[in-house]
């Protein structure tokens, strides 16, 4: 069984209306929902607002793999907590960042750039497979439309990507890098443009599946490189 914890803010759920309606259990609970249906994964989620952020060194210790959404309160994470994910991701967690997560302080921790990217709302995008031979690409189609989403658009400023799976084509004609895999040291990092708050993107059948695909491929080979008893700390 794969365990995995879903974080979120939950803050624009809570405040706008129309998010609310896209996501009446929150993102979170959107996510973890799809996921629950799958007979190899167990969810739970963590949001902003629990003790430590719902992110003890417990709940971290039992997660295999953590999905991170997280946008208008990105400095609000405590340092600490965001240096113990990147801690337990070195360790072999996986972690999957979605959308504006890039500029989360663990991904900007864990990879040491920017992660800085142009951005406008009010867009359409084709979200290209340019690896379907990779595992997170496993039964998606060529081409997926997004009819609404917020554009994001190079240069975007990440490490070089050990793999590019996905490419974003948005109707004004900027293109991304929109499905993109990075490693340290033994854990796996996916990140996935897809999913501005404002519309229902969670809710698209192949967007899930590219979800649950990355799950499956960040999740840890062997559980044993994560006991304490197996780490060497200098």
């Amino acid at each position: 069984m794969i365990r995995v914890t879903v974080w979120n803010e939950y803050v624009h759920e809570r405040e706008y209306e129309g998010i609310r309606k896209n996501y009446p259990e929150g993102i979170h609970g959107c996510i973890a929902a799809f996921l629950e249906r799958e007979e190899d994964i167990s969810c739970r989620t963590a949001t902003l607002d629990m003790p430590e952020h719902g992110l003890t060194e417990q709940v971290l210790a039992q997660t295999d793999v953590l999905i991170w959404w997280s946008h208008a309160k990105q400095e609000e994470v405590e340092d600490v907590i965001a240096e113990r994910v990147c801690s337990h991701i070195r360790m072999g967690m996986g972690f999957i960042g979605l959308h504006s997560a890039h500029f989360s302080k663990v991904l900007r921790r864990i990879l040491g750039t920017s992660m800085t990217l142009r951005w406008r709302h009010g867009d359409s995008e084709k979200l290209w497979c340019v690896n379907p031979a990779h595992p997170i690409a496993r039964g998606i189609p060529a081409c997926i439309d997004i009819p609404k989403e917020e554009m994001y658009g190079e240069p975007f400023g990440i490490p070089q990507p050990e793999e590019l799976v996905f490419v974003g084509w948005f109707s004004g004609g900027e293109v991304f890098r929109s499905g993109v895999t990075f490693t340290r040291e033994n854990g796996k990092i996916f990140y996935f443009q897809p999913g501005h708050e404002e519309h229902p993107v969670y809710h698209m059948p192949p967007i899930q599946q590219i979800i649950t695909n990355a799950v499956r491929w960040a999740a840890p080979v062997n559980r044993l490189i994560r006991q304490p008893e197996n780490m060497h700390v200098d």
